[in-house]
């Protein structure tokens, strides 16, 4: 499982021309689900995204999680996150979980992750074909891969 997290002002979800979901003060993450992924890998990623210290104290230091400053999450599915580019110009995403397998995965990702910031997790559509627009904080942005956990 992999992860673009970036802390944003503001993120939105539009699909269809309408705006789907949007989030103020948080984080804006893509999530790239693999055939290899299980419950292990949403409890290391889900713990780390909701305690990573990446949000400025009242000295402007990264010393606050989303947690912590009471942020929002928007979490999108993105399968070409798991893009291999060895070969030729065409990604291929033969390492993408499917849908039967992805989507189970990707919606116990969501509730853990409102369990551990005890509200509401702002969501993409499955598959669709969404518009993401966000304003990144600083910029700050951080991938996280359960299987390199580095």
């Amino acid at each position: 499982m992999r992860l673009v997290i970036q802390r944003v002002s503001k993120a939105s979800v539009t699909i269809n021309g309408a705006i789907y979901s949007s989030i103020q003060n948080g984080l804006m993450v893509l999530m790239g689900i693999e055939d290899a992924d299980d419950d292990k890998d949403i409890e290391w990623l889900v713990q780390k995204m909701v305690n990573m210290r990446i949000f400025s104290d009242a000295e402007g230091k990264m010393n606050l999680s989303v947690k912590d400053v009471n942020g929002d999450v928007l979490l999108v599915s993105q399968f070409t996150l798991h893009a291999s580019t060895q070969k030729g110009n065409r990604p291929s995403f033969i390492k993408a979980a499917r849908p039967e397998k992805a989507i189970p995965l990707y919606e116990a990702f969501i509730k853990k992750t409102e369990t551990e910031l005890g509200k509401k997790c702002a969501t993409g559509e499955f598959g669709a074909d969404m518009k993401v627009e966000l304003i990144n904080d600083g910029p700050v942005t951080i991938v996280i891969d359960s299987k390199s956990k580095e």
